[in-house]
């Protein structure tokens, strides 16, 4: 079987969030299995464009609206990532650095939508599985269904996997000339509260929608930004496959990032990774450290942090280091950094991206703070679990999945924060701590939380089984 999985991020090519690093795992697993699995996504001028030279697979014009542009889709070798990918470069709308964030967004998308359809026409063997990847990919399933182009492409099935439908990316009817030419009959299929909304039409179009977990499939029919009727309407074929981490790239044993390699049965060597963060940091490695590492969003919770780390020592007086790896919203950062002298030495952060960082934090912090207000799957909990780290989650989406509260009998996972505000996430640090402080509970969890697996094989599984069932069902 041969999969195609459409989609704007990728690690490590370009990674804004866990989508990235779902499309850059899956098809890993996928490969290994024994299918075909490729992938297609824009190009943007990223560190990886410079490190390898790919092969022109195709080139050609593109119409969007009234505007003419060039593309050309190059092509990578399998050999270097797992799997084979494509880069679709649209001179003068995806030849950007930043993968969102543009005014002209609607622009580049649909037009690297349309190459990607173009590009399915055009080859000899053609995907039998369409796997599309949130709002950014949403049209195609319209395109391959309902566009007279197209039409050779109608039989292949075609998956929308939502990993945040808090995204849709909604443009006006003014654009609707920018895509291909479809039956005037199914103009219907596009409206959504009298706009074009790529993850509706993604959800109204694709033959299979898949959520990044279980509860998050069942929390989307009652809060998704206007589609909970919808996704109520299409439940029969929704269903939730809760994602996977790539264990080898995060593992503790061989992490290249780490200043010091461990497993769950060598755990004194861990600290070494706390004392550097402590020393950089200025932080005493005699107290628990607890972390945040994430997008300053309203969804992660951010915008709590600062008034709970101020909770956290005037209040509560709690001998405790916290340590905030992310960027994004700038009054978040900004409140992050005014409290840094007030706090010297309990409390420091590091404002931006840095990827060899977080692999640090995971193995050296001994908490990782999650206050989420929507986590569809959430893999940093995951990537904590694997380090050693004991997660402080909000109870949503994936993590309730994947998290299970300490309870009197000394079950669980991690500790479960029931509301999000700051008082209770300050509650839930002071059990971090009271836990830190119970050695022999705490070092026993730490090795036990290690051994979970949370690897991508049961979830490419899954997938596949899926594949399976939508290919049976053209063939009888």
């Amino acid at each position: 079987m041969y999969i195609l999985h459409v989609s704007a991020e990728c690690f490590p090519i370009a990674k804004v969030g866990g989508l990235a690093d779902v499309v850059g795992a899956l098809p890993k697993y996928q490969e290994a299995a024994g299918f075909t699995s490729k992938v297609i996504m824009p190009f943007y001028e990223k560190k990886f464009v410079t490190q390898y030279d790919p092969k022109t697979y195709t080139k050609g014009n593109l119409l969007l609206g009234l505007e003419q542009y060039y593309y050309e889709v190059l092509e990578y070798d399998k050999k270097i990532l797992g799997f084979e990918l494509f880069l679709v470069k649209i001179f003068g709308l995806t030849d950007k650095e930043e993968v969102y964030g543009y005014h002209y967004d609607v622009e580049r998308f649909t037009a690297f939508q349309k190459v990607v359809a173009d590009f399915i026409l055009e080859q000899k063997v053609k995907p039998e599985i369409i796997h599309c990847h949130d709002h950014h990919t949403g049209l195609v399933p319209f395109f391959t269904a309902n566009c007279y182009k197209y039409q050779a492409l109608k039989d292949i099935p075609t998956i929308l996997t939502i990993h945040n439908g808090q995204y849709q990316g909604n443009f006006g009817f003014d654009k609707m000339n920018y895509l291909p030419e479809f039956e005037a009959n199914k103009k219907g299929i596009l409206d959504w509260n009298g706009q074009i909304n790529p993850l509706a039409v993604g959800i109204k179009s694709a033959w299979k929608i898949t959520t990044v977990s279980t509860s998050y499939l069942e929390e989307l029919q009652e809060k998704a930004n206007g589609l909970e009727g919808l996704l109520k309407q299409e439940k029969e074929k929704s269903i939730g496959i809760l994602n996977g981490i790539d264990d080898k790239l995060w593992n503790p044993k061989t992490d290249k990032y780490l200043k010091a390699n461990f497993n769950s049965k060598k755990l004194t060597e861990r600290n070494k990774n706390k004392e550097y963060l402590c020393k950089t940091y200025g932080f005493d490695p005699a107290l628990p450290l607890i972390s945040f590492i994430g997008r300053f969003v309203h969804e992660k919770g951010s915008d709590l942090l600062a008034e709970t780390i101020n909770y956290v020592f005037k209040e509560l007086g709690l001998d405790v280091n916290i340590f905030i790896l992310g960027s994004g919203d700038k009054q978040t950062e900004n409140s992050l950094n005014e409290i840094k002298d007030t706090f010297s030495g309990k409390y420091n952060n590091y404002i931006g991206y840095n990827e060899e960082l977080a692999h640090i934090v995971y193995g050296g912090s001994d908490f990782l703070l999650m206050p989420s207000r929507v986590e569809p799957c959430g893999l940093n909990q995951m990537y904590a679990l694997r380090y050693g780290t004991i997660p402080i989650v909000s109870k949503v989406g994936g993590l309730i999945d994947t998290i299970t509260d300490f309870d009197t009998n000394e079950n669980g996972n991690g500790i479960v924060c029931f509301d999000i505000n700051v008082h209770e996430i300050g509650f839930a640090i002071k059990r971090a701590v009271d836990v830190y402080q119970n050695t022999e509970f705490f070092d026993r969890k730490r090795a036990e939380i290690m051994d979970i697996n949370n690897g991508w094989k049961k979830s490419a599984k899954e997938y596949i089984k899926m594949y399976q069932s939508l290919t049976l069902k053209l063939k009888s």
